[in-house]
């Protein structure tokens, strides 16, 4: 396959399984290779196969999070690889990280990369905004000391010597 068919075949590939997902469905084998790996930044950890994915990822989101909408910004791809960043646009409904469900209407921004073997994806990299989706629900884990500060004129940011 040219490295061109690939990168449209890449990218097929994840728009299906983002659809899957916006669609809630449950059976993620269509989309991912069994032995798939998606690695999460801090606090949302890695997940080893779909049974892992599902258990540890995918039905806690949805039972902390309901009435999602996926908001892709830009997708990407070259390749076997595909990525995209955008947002989901939930409903906070179910406990999330010790917080009792507040009913707020809240954005979960993320960034996805997907290798893709065979027409499914087998490594999953992720970069999930849990700071952000924290502040949303009242939880500051920066204490008042988040770079924005700088921005908004209420820090000073410290210079190197």
């Amino acid at each position: 396959m040219s490295h061109d068919a690939q990168t449209a075949a890449s990218l097929a590939a994840v728009k299906r399984m983002e659809a899957g997902l916006a669609a809630g469905e449950m059976d993620m084998t269509p989309y991912f290779t069994e032995d798939f790996v998606w690695r999460g930044n801090q606090g949302c950890g890695t997940k080893n196969g779909i049974a892992d994915f599902q258990r540890n990822w995918q039905f806690p989101i949805r039972a902390a999070f309901t009435d999602r909408h996926y908001k892709t910004e830009k997708f990407m791809a070259d390749g076997d690889w595909a990525a995209c960043f955008g947002h989901i646009e939930a409903t906070h409904s179910g406990t999330f990280m010790g917080i009792a469900p507040t009913g707020k209407r809240i954005k979960i921004p993320y960034m996805d990369f997907w290798r893709i073997e065979d027409g499914r994806i087998a490594d999953n990299p992720v970069s999930v905004d849990f700071a952000s989706v924290m502040a949303q629900l009242g939880v500051d884990v920066f204490n008042g000391h988040g770079w924005e500060n700088y921005d908004n004129g209420s820090a000073k940011p410290a210079k190197p010597d």
